[in-house]
C-alpha cells in the first residue's frame, strides 16, 4: 500500500463516519410546524411568501418533477422553467418560474429562490403564443450563433409556459 493510500484511509473513514452521523433522514427531521411544510419563496426584488404553512409543494426540477411534503429528505434542487404548485388547506396557488433553486432543510422548511415568477392565472396565453412564434422565427433566421442560442432559450421558456397554461407537464 502506498504512503498516500495509508494516509488517506483514516481520513476517508473519519469523513464517511462524520457524514453518516450528521445526516438527517425524513423520519428523523423534526417539523417546524406539526405535519406542515413551511415555505419561503423569494425573488430578487420581493419576498412572495414568508413562513407560509403548506401541505405540499410540487415543482419541476432538473432532476425531475418533485412533490415536497413536511419531513422530506433534505435536498438542493435546480429548478427548470415550469410551474410550482403550492398546496395548502385553503387551496392551490400556481406560479410559473423561469428557473432557480429549491432548498429543503431538515426542519421542514423549504426555501425557493427564483429569478422570475408569475402567478399562472396572470399570464396571457395569446401573448405567450405570439412570443413563441417570434422566438422560433429568430432561431431559424439567426445570422450568428449567439442570437440563435438566445432565441432557443426563449423557445424553451415559452414552450414550458404554454405547456403549463394548457395543463400539461413538460
Amino acid at each position: 500500500m502506498s504512503f498516500v493510500a495509508r494516509t488517506l484511509r483514516p481520513v476517508t473513514t473519519l469523513a464517511r463516519t462524520t457524514r453518516l452521523a450528521s445526516r438527517f433522514y425524513a423520519s428523523e427531521a423534526s417539523g417546524a410546524a406539526a405535519g406542515k411544510l413551511v415555505v419561503n419563496f423569494a425573488l430578487p426584488h420581493e419576498s412572495v411568501m414568508k413562513n407560509k404553512e403548506m401541505n405540499q409543494v410540487d415543482m419541476a426540477a432538473v432532476s425531475g418533477d418533485l412533490g415536497i411534503l413536511a419531513d422530506h429528505v433534505p435536498t438542493i434542487e435546480q429548478l427548470k422553467p415550469g410551474v410550482i404548485d403550492f398546496i395548502s388547506d385553503s387551496g392551490s396557488q400556481k406560479y410559473f418560474v423561469s428557473g432557480g433553486f429549491a432548498i429543503m432543510n431538515p426542519n421542514s422548511v423549504l426555501n425557493i429562490n427564483a429569478v422570475e415568477a408569475f402567478k399562472l392565472e396572470d399570464v396571457d396565453p395569446q401573448a405567450v403564443a405570439a412570443n413563441l412564434a417570434e422566438s422560433q422565427r429568430l432561431v431559424s433566421s439567426a445570422k450568428d450563433e449567439l442570437t440563435k442560442e438566445a432565441a432557443a432559450i426563449e423557445v424553451e421558456l415559452y414552450e414550458s409556459l404554454q405547456s403549463a397554461l394548457s395543463g400539461k407537464s413538460k
